[in-house]
């Protein structure tokens, strides 16, 4: 199910490679027209103080576009800044182009597809700084998350088994995400 259009988030292009900045061309490219983009964008918009941003639902992902300026131009392209992020920023035009033109835009680009395992590694990580930010212990968190015999260890075997290291790297890599690191999720990486 699709959010409505004003839960939607918005992201940076500066800290989202997959968002794409879409900038008035010169009229020379005449083929470059708004009208074909526009014709995917009504009731997708939403206006805030750095522009016009879009977001254009696919099965395999959205697109998100963002033009900082409103143009009446009706020749249209997209800016892809020379950046560590050009390539992610390339294929996400390349998926955006398919669409126009009515092919299926294809899959994500690579590092924005997460696997299973990655997904559940996120979502663990989550539960446990949910638990440490509420004051558990890591031994209650690994009894939450891992293995409900922990709970029965005795002190020497708990303070040296794998469970505990576990639990502690999934909170230390829980709070590098949450002060800064979920950045890199959002450059795929």
């Amino acid at each position: 199910m699709t959010p409505p259009e004003h839960n939607r988030i918005i992201w940076r292009p500066e800290l989202l490679p997959i968002a794409l900045v879409l900038a008035a061309t010169p009229t020379c490219f005449e083929t470059a027209r708004l009208d074909a983009v526009a014709a995917l964008l009504p009731g997708l918009s939403a206006d805030h103080a750095d522009g016009r941003h879009f977001v254009v639902d696919e099965p395999a992902g959205p697109h998100q576009l963002w033009s900082p300026e409103p143009t009446h131009d009706p020749h249209l392209g997209v800016l892809i800044p020379l950046d560590a992020d050009f390539r992610v920023r390339v294929d996400a035009a390349m998926r955006f182009q398919r669409r126009l033109v009515g092919m299926s835009a294809g899959p994500l680009p690579r590092g924005w597809r997460l696997t299973a395992m990655q997904r559940r590694r996120l979502v663990a990580m989550l539960r446990a700084l949910d638990g440490r930010l509420a004051g558990a212990s890591y031994r209650n968190i690994a009894l939450a998350l891992l293995d409900a015999e922990a709970a029965h260890w005795p002190a020497r075997e708990w303070k040296s088994s794998a469970a505990r290291s576990h639990v502690i790297r999934l909170v230390a890599d829980a709070f590098a995400l949450m002060n800064g690191g979920y950045r890199k999720l959002l450059r795929g990486r």
